[in-house]
Order: C-alpha cells, then structure tokens, then sequence
C-alpha cells in the first residue's frame, strides 16, 4: 500500500542513520514530581529548534491514553473508498484516498494542520487513467525530479487489474496532474492489494505488489528512473506464507528492508525479509508469520487479528509501531517493536472513531506534538481521524529556542520528550527521550510554621532513602548544619527556607519550610512631662494595631488599661509597662515597653467652670486639681460685688457653689489662691470660673 517512512525513503533513511548515531539532546532518565527538569542541546549552531515537553508518542506506555477517534463523517465524497494516505509537502498537509466503486480519486487538503477540516478534490478517474476499481495507493517524491508521484493498482480480477502512477510535478497542490496507466504487464497482476516503491543505494527504483486473488508476490523494477514503465516479475507464493493478502508496508531497520503483509484469509499477518535491497530473487526472501489470530508470538500480543483489511508501518522515537484495521470487527490494533524482527507487544484499541468496515489506514504523522492517522471506512464510505495526543502534565508544553528553561511534570508517569533541529530542511533531525517521573519518596519534615520575633527555631527533613541533604544557605541560618537533616534558623521576618534532597535514582526533591515570623511591636511612647492635675495620651504611632491584646500596668489613673492609646492623669510620677500580644496557634507572642510620666508642680490647676447640679463628682464642685499641693494658705472665692462666698486651707476641699446655705447664682466668680508643692515652691495665682445650673 504505501507507508514506510512516509516518503523520501531513501533520503530520510540516511538521517536516520545519522540521527541514533548522534545524541541531540542531554536530559535525566529518572525525575521526581516537581522535580525542576534541565535539559541541554548538544546542537547549538541549528537553523532552528523545537522542544515538545509532553509530547504524544506512539509508545503504549501507562501516561498516554488511548488515541483518540472522531469519525468526521461522509462529507467527502467517499464511494466505498478502497485505501488512504496522508504526506507533508511545502508546510501543508494533503491525505488521498481512491473510490473502489466509482473509480475516483480524492484529494483532501488539511492545510498547515492534520486537525482542520480538509478541503476536497476529486479528480475523478483523471481521463480515464486510473485503475478500474483502485484498491491501494502509494505517495513518494523523487529526490532528483523534485517530482511527487502516486502509484495506484486496482482491479477485482485478472482482467480488469492495472497499475497507474499519477505525477503531480514539485507539489501536490497541482490542480492538473497527468496520470500513466501501466496495464498488467505479462498480466501478473491479478485483483492487486497494496503497493510499496523506493529507491535503493544503488540509486534504482523497485516495488512490491500482492495479488489478492492469487496469494502472489509481485516484483516491480523502474530501473534507475521511477518515471520508467516497471518491469513486473511474479513471485508467487511458495515460501510467503500469503492467504488473500489485503495490503502491505515497508520499513528500513538497520539497513536491512522489510514487508508486512496482512493476510485474511488466515487472519494473520506475515513479515517478508528482503534484505539489503529490493533486487532480491524470490527464493532469497525470508518468510515469518508474527501474528495470527490463534497463536500470539509473545506472552504480551495477546490480542485477536480477525480479517484483517490495511497496515501502517511507521517510526517513532527510536521505535517500529504498525497499526491494523480489522474489517470485520472494526478494530484497531498497534504491534510495537524495537526492530522489525521483534520481539512484538501489541494492544487492541477496539473500536476506535467509530469506525465501519475499515478498508484503508494511512501514515501516521506528527503534526507538533500530537501524532495523526487517517482511516477509511468500506461500510459507510466516512472517515476516521485517530490523535495520539500530547500529555498536559509539563509546565511548559513546548519551547523554540536551544536551551530551555527548568520545567516540571505535575504526574508521575512516562513521558516522551520530542526535540527537532532544522525542522523543514534536509538536515533535519531528531531524538526523543522518555523521562521517568516518579512520586517523591516519603520526606518527614516540619510544616509551615510560626515563630516570635527574636525566637530561634530547628526545622528538620527526614527521608530514609536521600544519598544527601543541602539546606540552601541565607539570612540567619546556622550555616554549620546546612548538609544535615536539621538546622537551626533565627529569622527577622516571615522567610521560607529551601532544602533540597538527592536520591540514588536520580530523583532530586526541592521543597521549602516556611517560617512566618510573628513581629509584634509595643510602643508605650516617649517619656515626658505634665502639669500637676494636666492628663496625657500614652502610646507612641509604632504599636501593633490589630487583633492583639494590650495591657497597661498599673491600671490605676488611666481611662482604660486595655487599649492601645489611653489617658494618663498621674498624682505623681509614674511609669507605665504597656505588653502587646497575639495569640498564634498553640503559641503566644508578646512585645513590652515602659514610659514614664513625670508630674511637674509648678502652678495651680482648676478647671474654668462647674456645675453644683452635676451626678458627676468630679464636675459638682470647684477646687484645686493639683496633687503636689503640700500646703495650701488660702483658697478664696468672690461674687462680682466683692462678697466672700468660700475660702479654705484644705487642698481637698472645693465649693459646693452655694452661699449662706443657699445655692449661688449663674455667675461668674473670682478666685484666688496661695499654696506651696512638696518641693517648697510656692504658687500664687488668681482666676475666673463659671457657675452653671
């Protein structure tokens, strides 16, 4: 049919080459989750790069889940379409695909990505050039003509079998190709199923050809122009173990060719070994059966191939992958393999895109990081899109430039690292890389905590299986401890302190132990001096305002003692002890501060008004405020007629405002006083105050 290598077979096999006998790229085999992963390109002097993180692969590993299937419908003018294939030329992506019953033949155009909806062209039968009742297809472009070419055979019988090329010139855009119809040279051909043509390195074109009807190996030589009339031998079957082969692929490994040829009526599949070139007499062809639908060739092929109907053979990542629809029960199964002769493992993907007797699958192709096929399907004449998707687990999916950043895998699991140099040009290569992520072993440490500051903590990380420990070194940390399971660390604010541990399977583990720091700050304010009898405002602007608790000591002469910012009216001198505290979890933090408060007598204190009628004490009745007072002389009260109305020596007694027993009127009085402090000064002052009813 068609598939091996995609195209340009002889080209890409000679990067192959080059390409695993070159590492690319350097990278760790074996990650922890979070794990910060680095790689590094070998290549620095590339056109371009491009790095896919988590990339899709073809690989049946426990990360990836089973590709994806869409059936896009019948929208393309499929009649019962025999075969397809999908190719990438000029940055666009075309599939082909012929119909067995009107003998048509379809060019569906997806455009620079293998996820868009294709346009359609039918060229119909080209001039009636085309096989009558084409069965199989098969893209390739030759190296020297610039040109690309497409072989198609068809025919249910002997009669009607032929073999056409079709030439679309330097791009399969061409509107116009011209097609060449070969016939059946010595009638060889007899109900042909699948097609295979490459180059070899002497620079000749040969293919291959089954006859389904016929259980024949067919030999196709071009000479040294794939443009030529072939010359076609017959094989026959003596040794190919054929039984109504369906279709075959090709693929080159290790510089020796190989065909997979699928059988329906033994429902197996067969392996042909040709060799170093396709020059090859038919008794130098080694025949194996790898797979039937009775006899697994390994414990893990444990899958059932029944009438199988088309294969894919194709490489990715340094492996061999070949996909097979089954026509009847309308499954997928991929066989994967380290080299083309085994050992196999295979996976049975069931019904996949909702597929209906499946006739053809073409290549699949990596479109960036995701991998497409392309099924069509015999029983409703729709087609089947399959997508190895890329995984989202990195923490960044992809990167262009030669060194990229640190990332991480969120997910333990398999994941396949894709790296392209020169994408687009003849020296384009790649490697891929499957990176292990493991989950962290078991770390016994401290969580985020709290401490007080000024307080001095010892956090610890304990993992039984750690080769060693580094703490990351900073700001207050005991750095004599720093390669050891615990270290003693004294912050001055909330820091997060970095620990990393290193394993002897390659896992290193980062992780961090933050140290909030509970920063509490009481300000009891400056020191200072007030009147005998004034008040004051305790507290400066740096206390911690907030949910705290404050404690002002002694309680006595405040308005409260459990605010930040009371009032002070001291008799004498005082110093005030303010304590500022948060409660944490299962712990208490706390700041104190003093001032002090010194009472200054050097006059005489009264307030300007009162009024006798007063509940409140300390406004009912008029006299000196002043503590210090150690003796008082005199202390007189007159009416504005000169009249006395009180007097008294006792720095404690005050007017009642009343006067010969009656109460006094609204007024205003004249008061005059002579007094001496504790520190022998002695005060004389006069003044007015105000009696209110």
């Amino acid at each position: 049919m068609k598939k091996c290598l995609l195209i340009l077979a002889i080209l890409i096999v000679s990067q192959l080459n080059i390409l695993y006998a070159q590492t690319l790229f350097s990278g760790p085999d074996t990650v922890c989750v979070n794990q910060p992963v680095q790689l590094k390109s070998n290549i620095t002097n590339a056109a371009n790069y491009y790095w896919g993180f988590c990339s899709g692969s073809l690989n049946e590993i426990p990360t990836w889940v089973p590709p994806i299937g869409t059936n896009l419908g019948n929208n393309f003018g499929f009649h019962i379409p025999a075969n397809i294939d999908i190719v990438l030329d000029s940055g666009n992506y075309y599939g082909f695909v012929v119909n067995s019953e009107t003998t048509e033949f379809i060019r569906l155009n997806f455009g620079n990505s293998l996820g868009n909806t294709p346009s359609i062209t039918n060229f119909g039968n080209l001039t009636n050039g085309l096989p009558i009742n084409p069965t199989s297809l098969f893209i390739l472009k030759d190296t020297l003509s610039q040109h690309w070419f497409i072989f198609v055979s068809g025919g249910f019988t002997a009669a009607t079998s032929q073999l056409g090329r079709i030439d679309f010139g330097p791009h399969l855009s061409n509107p116009a190709p011209n097609i060449v119809n070969f016939g059946n040279y010595a009638g060889v051909l007899n109900g042909p199923k699948g097609i295979f043509v490459a180059q070899d390195a002497s620079n000749n074109w040969y293919g291959y050809i089954v006859n389904h009807n016929t259980n024949e190996l067919i030999h196709l030589d071009f000479s040294f122009n794939v443009s030529n009339t072939p010359l076609m031998s017959n094989y026959g079957n003596a040794l190919y173990n054929l039984s109504f082969p369906t279709d075959l692929a090709a693929i080159e490994d290790n510089g020796l060719w190989y065909l997979f040829i699928t059988n329906e009526g033994n429902n197996t599949v067969t392996r042909l070994d040709l060799g170093t070139g396709f020059d090859t007499l038919s008794t130098s062809i080694q025949s194996t059966v790898i797979a039937s639908s009775t006899v697994p060739p390994s414990t893990s092929f444990n899958f059932r191939i029944n009438v199988p109907s088309s294969i894919s053979v194709n490489r990715d990542c340094g492996n061999i992958y070949a996909y097979i629809t089954d026509s009847t029960t309308n499954q997928l199964i991929g066989i994967q393999m380290s080299t083309a002769k085994g050992p196999y493992s295979a996976v049975d993907y069931n019904d996949v895109g909702a597929m209906n007797h499946p006739s053809g699958i073409s290549s699949i192709i990596r479109d960036g990081d995701n991998l497409f096929g392309f099924i069509c399907n015999a029983g409703d004449s729709t087609l089947t899109r399959v997508v190895f998707q890329q995984c989202t687990n990195a923490s960044i999916p992809s990167y262009n430039e030669v060194n990229p950043p640190a990332y991480s895998y969120d997910t333990a699991g398999v994941y396949n690292v894709y790296y392209v140099i020169n994408q687009g040009l003849p020296s384009m290569q790649v490697q891929c890389k499957t990176i292990t992520v493991i989950p962290p072993p078991p770390i016994y440490m401290n969580n985020d905590t709290s401490i007080c500051l000024g307080d001095t903590i010892r956090l610890h990380v304990i993992s039984d299986q750690a080769d060693s420990i580094r703490w990351a070194s900073g700001i207050n940390i005991d750095t004599t401890y720093l390669y050891r399971d615990s270290v003693r660390v004294w912050p001055n604010y909330s820091t997060s302190y970095g620990v990393t541990l290193y394993y002897p399977f390659g896992c290193i583990v980062d992780t961090t132990v933050k140290v909030n720091v509970i920063k509490v700050v009481a300000d009891a304010g400056p020191d200072r001096y007030i009147g005998d009898g004034s008040t004051t405002t305790l507290g400066g602007p740096n206390t911690s305002i907030g949910n705290y608790l404050y404690n002002w000591a002694p309680y006595q002469y405040l308005s409260d003692s459990t605010i930040p910012y009371p009032v002070a009216y001291p008799p004498t001198d005082y110093t005030y002890y303010l304590t500022v505290t948060e409660l944490g979890d299962g712990f208490t933090c706390s700041a104190k501060d003093t001032v002090v408060v010194h009472v200054n007598c050097g006059d005489i204190v009264l307030p300007n008004a009162f009024a006798p009628s007063s509940n409140n004490e300390a406004t009912a009745k008029f006299g000196i405020i002043n503590k210090e007072i150690s003796k008082l002389n005199y202390f007189r009260i007159y009416n504005r007629w000169g009249e006395l109305v009180f007097q008294t020596t006792d720095p404690a007694q005050g007017w009642d405002g009343t006067f010969n027993g009656q109460p006094a009127p609204v007024d205003v009085y004249v008061w005059i006083a002579d007094a001496f402090c504790a520190s022998g000064l002695e005060i004389k002052k006069q003044g007015n105050v105000s009696l209110l009813r």
